[in-house]
């Protein structure tokens, strides 16, 4: 089969999943979305090729290869086959080189029909970061903690708009509690890697709603290019009062066990000060987790009106989480071309 430039190799899933055969570290470390593992070698046999490539010569790491290779024969032919009952594949590794032409090589003569990614997953990345850097048209949806964003992202969502969800791909709701009840973080190449495939998927032509982001969420950043456009697209405030806002975090905090919400505590200790954090630990194992948002929640005010300097923002004014998210709807369905003020 001829190697296929990368946006053929993304295009057509008829072709069959996609098979990584780089070392399990390195598909841990990154790889195409929805790509599948199959490693040709070990991360130790990976090591131990590349110290005798480095150490002695290519012929020598090639032969110890071949050495490791030969007994997998039989063995990697089956688990392909369990992750491709079709056999038609998608086929990479690093670079298009010897270890993905050796595995299709094994698989063709094991029946399958495969398709090679030219010049590998390096290439994959050179796209993914350019894709993630392309200008796009964004609206971007702000709001104090608590002012029902992620309703409102989700809710335009499911009515078609399109939406790119940040904190759904960065598995982290970007305060300190953003963890709460996620699951483990990607690595920032993964998280990369994701956000460049729902970009490629979403229109070129109409705009795309985005929560507002600072920098980080949790451990991961978003990308230097992409953030610059966050700050500098049309932004769309929801503007919900503090007691409204505390009611809401309040019931969603109190879900979860008291020790993580000790622990996201305790990571806010240097900005909250000995006597608060003090304070809120004592709420938390009171139960009175409106006492706990209150103390908490001055410090995220003060946070987001600082990142709101200097951005002129249309405001969405509600009495609640529920009606800022119906409030905005309806404002977002024509905002900004006819911009109305919208008070609940």
């Amino acid at each position: 089969m001829p190697r296929l430039p990368i946006t053929d190799f993304l295009a057509d899933p008829a072709a069959g999943p996609i098979l990584d055969v780089r070392a399990p570290a390195e598909y841990a470390q990154g790889h195409v979305p929805g790509a599948l593992s199959l490693p040709l070698f070990s991360d130790e046999e990976r090591a131990r090729i590349g110290t005798t490539y480095k150490q002695v010569n290519p012929e020598k790491a090639v032969l110890l290869g071949l050495d490791f290779f030969g007994p997998k024969l039989r063995v990697l032919v089956e688990k392909a086959q369990k992750l491709a009952p079709g056999r038609r594949v998608r086929l990479h590794c690093w670079r298009g080189g010897l270890r993905s032409g050796a595995v299709q090589w094994l698989l063709e003569l094991g029946g399958f029909e495969v398709s090679l990614l030219d010049k590998g997953y390096k290439d994959f990345r050179r796209w993914a970061l350019a894709e993630v850097a392309r200008p796009r048209q964004l609206r971007v949806l702000g709001g104090a903690t608590g002012s029902g964003k992620t309703a409102v992202l989700h809710e335009l969502a499911r009515r078609g708009e399109p939406v790119l969800d940040l904190e759904g791909l960065a598995h982290h709701l970007g305060s300190a509690f953003g963890g709460l009840g996620q699951p483990a973080q990607p690595t920032q190449e993964q998280f990369e890697n994701e956000l460049a495939v729902r970009l490629a998927a979403l229109p070129v032509d109409v705009p795309v709603w985005v929560e507002d982001e600072s920098r980080n969420i949790g451990r991961l950043a978003v990308p230097g290019g992409l953030f610059e456009q966050l700050r500098a697209a049309p932004l769309l405030v929801l503007q919900v009062p503090r007691e409204a806002r505390v009611r809401y975090l309040a019931a969603d905090y109190g879900r979860h066990p008291p020790a993580e919400l000790a622990a996201a505590v305790l990571r806010l200790r240097k900005r909250l000060g000995g006597l608060v954090t003090k304070e809120a630990l004592g709420a938390i194992a009171d139960e009175d987790f409106t006492l706990m948002v209150e103390l908490v929640l001055d410090y995220y005010d003060k946070t987001y009106a600082h990142g709101l300097v200097g951005r002129p923002g249309h405001v969405v004014e509600a009495v609640d989480c529920d009606a800022a998210v119906n409030a905005a709807l309806v404002l977002a369905a024509r905002w900004p071309a006819e911009v109305v003020r919208v008070a609940m």
